[in-house]
């Protein structure tokens, strides 16, 4: 008896196998184990052969604007394995200059361009723009981007349709309101044909999207009433960013809840704005935001009344209904209970709803990682439905656990 070892070589024109024998016999003399195994090669995946100077070339040049943040590097992260989507620029003032590996050790692999400040970043090889920027700082800096980029701008300078409601919240006047008349606000699997063709895509915040995906279902089918929503929700650190602030230093935040932004979050017109669109009539929440001792995470649980004859499994049914088709959101079974572990560094919202032990309400669960579905991996998956692919491509990863 006799086994075959298998060999590949690449030839020009495909594959050829090479042939060996080896006896029963003398696999065991030589205490050898064997494996029947084929390698092929294609042209594409020769190119990882070549020095790592020589950059792969990707069907669409994309900035980073704001690489030295949370949300910048995780966009970065995200991208390392998107097969279409590659880095030509990065900028972050403070860091101009360096390596984004020297700012972000764990992604000292990726063959990235340095840091540049904006003033200095030259726009020429750029087909599409992730800003990242802090809100305040991006008006001007997009209005000042060449037309023909396609933009996700994840600040909160274009979410708000009304510019006077944007003064009230962010204390200073819209610097770029003939943009704001063509930004679409990007919860995506609500908004996703105006996103297809869009030019400028306002991400959401992250609570805003923890928040909206269950409710605006509910609300569209008028299954909950639209008053007496109490949403108390509870975030991860990193959804403060990096900045160095004395409320964010370990001692102020381990071993504890830390309530902030009472009544005054500025979430809360974005929250608004998508459920009064959605219910076709002003709405006014109850919102209340905490940090939780913890890098990243979302739990938002949101308290509804339910209009007479409706029960928690019509909203059960409904949430069923709306996201059966869609990839990153899912309901759990009845009785589950979403965890914030369990979505930790993926694109997915896990949901449920529950019976209230006082008639006639409901609870609502939902959890995502605030810095991918609640930031970069939605503003991924945004610029992916702008530009005519999957929306899902470069961010199949799954969750993270323990």
């Amino acid at each position: 008896m006799s086994l075959s070892i298998l060999s590949a070589a690449r030839l020009d024109s495909g594959c050829f196998w090479k042939e060996g024998k080896i006896t029963k016999s003398d696999r065991w003399s030589n205490k050898q184990l064997l494996v029947r195994a084929s390698i092929a090669s294609s042209p594409q995946s020769l190119q990882f052969a070549r020095k790592k100077s020589e950059k792969l070339q990707k069907d669409v040049r994309v900035a980073v604007l704001g690489a030295s943040g949370y949300t910048g590097s995780e966009i970065v992260r995200l991208l390392a394995n998107h097969p279409h989507f590659g880095i030509t620029l990065m900028t972050a003032d403070r860091k101009a200059g360096q390596s984004l590996g020297s700012v972000f050790p764990h992604l000292i692999t990726q063959d990235l361009p340095d840091m540049v400040a904006v003033k200095d970043a030259d726009f020429s090889e750029v087909d599409a723009v992730f800003c990242c920027l802090p809100h305040g700082t991006t008006q001007e800096i997009i209005r000042g981007l060449p037309k023909k980029l396609k933009i996700v701008d994840l600040s909160a300078d274009f979410r708000l349709r009304d510019i006077l409601e944007y003064e009230e919240w962010y204390g200073q006047p819209h610097r770029a309101p003939e943009l704001q008349k063509e930004a679409v606000y990007g919860l995506t699997e609500t908004s996703r044909e105006d996103i297809r063709h869009a030019r400028l895509v306002a991400n959401p915040g992250c609570y805003p999207t923890s928040i909206q995906l269950p409710l605006v279902p509910l609300i569209r089918a008028n299954l909950i009433q639209s008053k007496n929503i109490i949403i108390d929700s509870k975030s991860g650190v990193s959804g403060a960013g990096r900045g160095a602030k004395e409320a964010n230093l370990y001692t102020e935040i381990a071993e504890g809840i830390h309530s902030y932004g009472i009544t005054r979050h500025r979430h809360v017109p974005e929250i608004e704005q998508g459920l009064s669109e959605a219910a076709r009539s002003k709405i006014t929440v109850s919102f209340t935001p905490h940090l939780m001792p913890m890098s990243r995470g979302m739990q938002s649980t949101i308290y509804v009344e339910m209009p007479s004859g409706v029960t928690v499994d019509d909203l059960y049914e409904q949430l069923k209904v709306a996201y059966q088709d869609e990839e990153f959101v899912a309901l759990l079974g009845k009785g589950d209970v979403p965890h914030t572990r369990h979505v930790r560094g993926s694109n997915y919202c896990l949901m449920n709803v529950f019976p209230d032990r006082i008639p006639g309400r409901a609870i609502l669960i939902s959890v995502i990682d605030n810095l991918v579905k609640g930031a970069s991996g939605q503003a991924l998956q945004n610029l992916n439905v702008m530009m005519g692919l999957p929306e899902n491509t470069g961010l199949t990863y799954l969750p993270l656990f323990p």
